[in-house]
């Protein structure tokens, strides 16, 4: 039997092999794609997947997604490992996976559209917004005694300069738990940079107030709707499905697994996918869902940082060491710039046994996020960025970083 259609004939071994050398093509395509780097060269993907997999065995983690942006768009995503080792799953880049502290750069994005919308302005104390003082507020209650509360501004929550602790029940100096959990305003707000969670939800409930909206609805109709960030929420939506979700593993052999919140936090109860998250990351390095001046405004140095490390979040102890890459908070982010790559916007995320980092170079449109459900998956992060970025400026030390 003969397929004719042409001058030339070919028999179905012929086709069967034509056939295959497309495959093969078409497979060597998708293994040689390139990534750009910081510096301009290339990576192609082939080399991420391996260089990842093996920094994974080195440093024993056992999951991580990844997403990469060029030219401010999504490049790459990609997940590896377990989503849950025990029961030999493996995951994917619908996953879901916890955002911990990601939630953050979400709220900060989602404030800024309300201030656009003229729900609230950034420098008006917050008080002024509520029906009742901030310390007649049982969570706020502690502070009835210090008056200090009536300084605290929507600017002052993002940028982490409330004065506020970081949780209530560990001391923000000595990092020591507290069991009773006494709130306290720990310097003059607006002084310094401390990195406080509670900041994010005193301003959490001063929005939920004013709306009368709960944040996972308006972060969910003004954010994760628009983007199609269907596997995203503050809270936890039976429409994720309980298949695939990712658990997180501790060192010592135990499995963290996160509980399906019905309350939202603004500071820390984002789940998320690598892809959901990563459609974010592209809006905002695109500049979109902002006006300018607010975009301009969050991304723009609040207040310098000059903390040694940036845990525990109060210290007497300062340095110089970062002032030359300019070390700062904007609104929801982290900022520095680097003397050879320009600007860049960062937030990282650690909640137990989840370890997510990010960082946006917005002067080059080159973006990485990461994203572990591994006690130790920040050991990784120095290696796999300067192998697929390239050297950078990132406070590593500040941050806390070690590289297995």
């Amino acid at each position: 039997m003969k397929i004719s259609g042409s001058k030339n004939s070919f028999t179905p071994v012929r086709v069967l092999i034509w056939l295959s050398l497309m495959l093969v093509g078409m497979h060597g395509y998708g293994q040689t794609r390139h990534i750009t780097k910081l510096d301009g060269g290339k990576i192609t993907t082939a080399e991420i997947d391996t260089f990842i997999k093996s920094a994974m065995e080195a440093a024993k983690v056992q999951g991580v997604n990844l997403a990469i942006l060029n030219n401010n768009k999504i490049a790459y995503v990609q997940s590896y490992g377990f989503r849950n080792k025990p029961k030999n799953a493996l995951a994917d880049t619908a996953t879901i996976v916890y955002g911990a502290s990601f939630s953050k750069a979400v709220f900060g994005y989602l404030i800024m559209k309300l201030v656009d919308e003229k729900v609230l302005e950034l420098d008006t104390p917050l008080y002024h917004y509520l029906k009742q003082p901030i310390a007649s507020y049982k969570y706020f209650a502690d502070l009835k005694d210090d008056d200090r509360w009536k300084q605290i501004t929507a600017r002052m929550c993002l940028s982490h300069t409330t004065g506020l602790p970081n949780v209530r029940y560990f001391n923000p100096i000595t990092n020591a738990e507290d069991s009773v959990g006494v709130m306290k305003i720990y310097f003059t707000p607006g002084s310094k940079y401390a990195y406080s969670g509670e900041g994010f939800r005193l301003l959490q409930m001063v929005v939920e107030e004013i709306t009368n909206t709960k944040i996972h609805q308006l972060a969910k109709e003004k954010i994760f709707e628009p983007l199609n960030m269907k596997r995203t929420g503050y809270i936890w939506y039976e429409s994720f499905g309980d298949d695939n979700v990712a658990v997180g593993h501790l060192n010592d052999g135990s499995i963290d697994v996160k509980r399906k919140r019905k309350e939202a936090v603004a500071g820390g109860s984002l789940v998320t996918t690598i892809a959901d998250y990563a459609k974010f990351i592209q809006q905002v390095m695109q500049r979109k869902g902002l006006s300018k001046k607010s975009y301009d405004t969050m991304l723009s140095p609040q207040i310098a940082i000059h903390s040694v490390t940036q845990f525990p979040p109060i210290t007497q102890e300062t340095t110089t060491e970062n002032d030359a890459i300019q070390l700062s908070y904007g609104l929801g982010w982290g900022l520095i710039n680097c003397p050879a790559y320009g600007r860049a916007f960062f937030k990282e995320g650690n909640g137990g046994s989840w370890r997510n980092y990010n960082i946006n170079f917005r002067d080059k449109g080159i973006s990485i996020i990461l994203m572990t459900n591994s006690e130790n998956g920040e050991t990784i992060f120095q290696p796999v960025i300067e192998k697929l970025l390239g050297k950078t400026c990132i406070p590593w030390k500040w941050n806390g970083y070690h590289p297995y």
